[in-house]
């Protein structure tokens, strides 16, 4: 079955069709690339032939390149992989720069047969790269479609010859949020920043009228005419030299150094900005093939593109569960949390009942979306008819007779067990007994509150992070006795709101919060101890973590701090191991220093709440000692609270898939990307040395560093997470 189809009309257009079999999206791959360059071969050797439009049979042109085979390219190679990755990368370009070129004599510029890109809606990755190396680009006047490269944001970079094209096109400047930030566009907003030519009703017939039309200076890139001077500057201009120094600032500024992809656009792009088109090509593969074969790139492939794919589609899914999409949705609480469920239900096209105690706090709720699509309407990502028809399918009422007709019910009230007990009892008395009842708590035992439900089987933990409208990771947890259907139900409904599941077994503070938690604890202690605050902040951002964990106690509250350690130590009695921390988060707490919502806590607030830097109390109560720790400690300190959580999470069963480990970690909270996740991380540094640092930080620090006994054995037997854990390996 071929990838690609050719026709020839009777007005002399070839026309090249992109259809993969039995995908919904393009992607490419080397056969496919193959049967491109054959058909342009054939199109360019037939003198019947006036020119070409490469177009999609599908609604989008192409999701960009299948990674899966990038991965095998690599791992098929033998003693040499990098050689492989380079002489398939270069490949891509011959095939793109013969597009470009389409046949015409390289000293005159002359007699080229004139291609198009037709695209129907999205082109993205190798998709969008396709297009720019043909002549002119139409895509169809379409808003939901996306125009970008966002190989970034798995890290990688583009590849087939996006960096060096989309630079020459726009300068450094104008390529850099394409490039840097993998930002998508839409068709419209694509033409105005250059990258795309027109946007028309109909690409493919505009597109054939303009091959037939097309003269030869209109096949000529401008990076292959003499005297093409860069956009902006080139690096040894004055006005370019400023924009390459400002880029490289803002490149470490962002990613404090730790991803390689980042590191490596920009030099490609200074590098291939100082030579010819075709040598800047060479220079682009060689960095290309430098972060394939980059620890880290394959780790945040794995995790942000193929895990989270795999989970996103049902992976993890029971078997044998029928379809569970959810029809209407009753929602018990319209807090924040409750107000931010129904707003991503009813976008989903879901019909909700929001639920209140009082019908003011109801209405509330419902403004919160009403305000979502305000701001969405004043920046053109909403219409005012989209938002009347959001806002239609939510109900705010007091009446939980309102809750007749649903088949999933999500409790979002206080985390208190009788409250939470009294709305579900209420609740489940009016709908019917198959409906699916869900818990939005964060730390509370999903096997205790499902005792008040008529039903264990059909209850179930459904953990959204705030906000609940930006944040992509929700976490699903199982009860001791959460049947299959109610696992399938709430994992059909995250998918449905087009967020990525995990699915956990019930324990305190189940996955995401099981980690964070002694993340946030061990900054705490280091300023306890007299580490300075702005080393700990610092350190943690300088090994990729988003936020610092002193900043992150303050986003998420104090008080919310305070609760969950009195909660966790009247359940663990003598066991109870932070005391250390109580004492600075009791003593914050008793001066009003409740975090940014009280624009007062480890940080010092303007009026607005703006941060202004760390509070300087801080430093007079603990007073920082003279002699401070290595940056490498205090991150050492900082990443093994985490992640041997997350091993102690697999080896008790809370984790029943590695890869919702690292997905769900780097979603939940901001796990440092880079590495991947926690387990991709060890892997990385290996067991062995990760127990030998286990043991060196356990004798300085106590026996919350103490190596898992999984991670000891791994060690000895010299054993990976992925080799062993992995779905398609078997475990030793």
């Amino acid at each position: 079955m071929s990838d690609f189809h050719f026709k020839k009309g009777a007005d002399g257009v070839a026309i090249i069709t992109w259809d993969v079999p039995d995908k919904s999206m393009n992607v490419m791959s080397f056969e496919g690339l193959e049967e491109l360059d054959a058909h342009v071969a054939a199109a360019l050797a037939d003198d019947a032939v006036k020119g070409i439009v490469i177009t999609s049979a599908k609604k989008d042109f192409a999701g960009g390149m299948d990674l899966n085979v990038l991965a095998s390219l690599k791992d098929s190679a033998g003693d040499d992989p990098a050689k492989a990755v380079f002489d398939g990368i270069m490949r891509m370009h011959g095939v793109l720069r013969r597009i470009e070129r389409a046949g015409m004599d390289p000293k005159t510029l002359k007699g080229a047969k004139p291609i198009a890109a037709a695209l129907p809606g999205t082109a993205a990755g190798i998709g969008l790269e396709l297009a720019l190396a043909t002549h002119r680009i139409f895509v169809a006047d379409n808003p939901k479609a996306k125009l970008g490269l966002p190989e970034i944001l798995v890290g990688l970079f583009p590849g087939a010859g996006g960096t060096t094209r989309l630079v020459r096109k726009l300068g450094a400047m104008g390529a850099a949020p394409l490039l840097l930030e993998g930002k998508m566009n839409d068709p419209k907003r694509a033409k105005a920043a250059g990258v795309i030519d027109e946007v028309v009703e109909d690409p493919l017939a505009a597109a054939k009228a303009w091959v037939l039309q097309a003269k030869d200076s209109d096949c000529v890139k401008p990076w292959d005419m003499k005297g093409y001077k860069m956009p902006g500057g080139a690096p040894y201009q004055p006005a370019g030299f400023m924009t390459f120094v400002g880029a490289a600032a803002m490149v470490h500024g962002r990613t404090q150094g730790v991803y390689p992809a980042a590191k490596a656009l920009l030099s490609a792009v200074y590098e291939g900005a100082l030579v010819p088109f075709d040598t800047a090509l060479k220079i682009e593969a060689r960095w290309f093939t430098h972060v394939m074969m980059n620890p880290s790139s394959a780790a945040m492939i794995r995790s942000l593109f193929l895990n989270k794919e795999a989970l996103e589609k049902g992976a993890v899914r029971p078997q044998g569960v029928p379809d569970q999409k959810v029809q209407k949705v009753g929602i018990l609480g319209a807090g924040m949390m409750g107000a931010g469920i129904a707003y991503v239900s009813a976008r989903a096209g879901i019909e909700v009942v929001l639920i209140d105690a009082a019908q003011d706090a109801a209405d509330r709720g419902k403004a919160y979306s009403e305000g979502l699509l305000d701001k969405a309407i004043s920046r053109g990502r909403s219409t005012k008819e989209k938002k009347d028809e959001l806002l239609a399918r939510i109900t705010a009422t007091t009446d939980y007779a309102a809750l007749k007709g649903c088949d999933l019910i999500v409790e979002a009230v206080f985390e208190d067990p009788k409250v939470k007990a009294e709305v579900t009892a209420r609740a489940q008395a009016v709908v019917a007994e198959d409906c699916i009842f869900a818990t939005n708590t964060s730390t509370l035992p999903i096997t205790e509150l499902a005792k008040a439900a008529k039903d264990a089987a059909g209850f179930i933990g459904i953990h959204f992070f705030s906000p609940v409208d930006k944040m992509a990771l929700v976490e699903i947890i199982k009860g001791k006795k959460t049947g299959d259907r109610a696992v399938a139900k709430a994992l059909d409904f995250v998918r449905q709101i087009r967020k990525t599941p995990i699915v956990v077994n019930d324990a305190r503070f189940f996955y995401a919060n099981r980690c964070i938690i002694p993340y946030i604890n061990e900054g705490v202690r280091m300023v306890a101890e007299g580490v300075e605050p702005a080393l700990v902040e610092n350190a943690a951002k300088l090994v990729g973590m988003p936020l610092g964990p002193l900043q992150l106690v303050d986003e998420t509250s104090i008080d919310l701090g305070v609760k969950i350690a009195k909660a966790t130590k009247a359940a663990m009695g003598a066991d109870y191991p932070d005391d250390a921390v109580d004492d600075v988060l009791f003593w914050m707490y008793n001066q009003g220093r409740l975090g940014r919502k009280s624009k007062s806590g480890f940080y010092a607030y303007d009026d607005k709440g703006k941060r202004t830097g760390l509070w300087q109390g801080l430093a007079d109560k603990y007073p920082a000692q003279d002699d401070q720790p290595d940056v490498t400690e205090v991150q050492h300190r900082l990443l093994f609270a985490q992640v041997l959580e997350a091993v102690r999470a697999l080896e008790d069963g809370v984790l029943m898939d590695i890869r919702e480990g690292d997905v769900g970690a780097i979603l939940g909270w901001g796990f440092a990307p880079w590495s991947g996740g926690p387990l991709s991380w060890l892997d990385m540094l290996g067991a062995a040395r990760a127990v030998e640092l286990c043991d060196q930080l356990t004798k300085r620090y106590g026996d919350r560093f103490a190596a898992p006994k999984l991670l000891r054995e791994m060690a000895k037997k010299g054993e990976t997470f992925y080799g062993r854990f992995a779905p398609t390996a078997k475990a030793a």
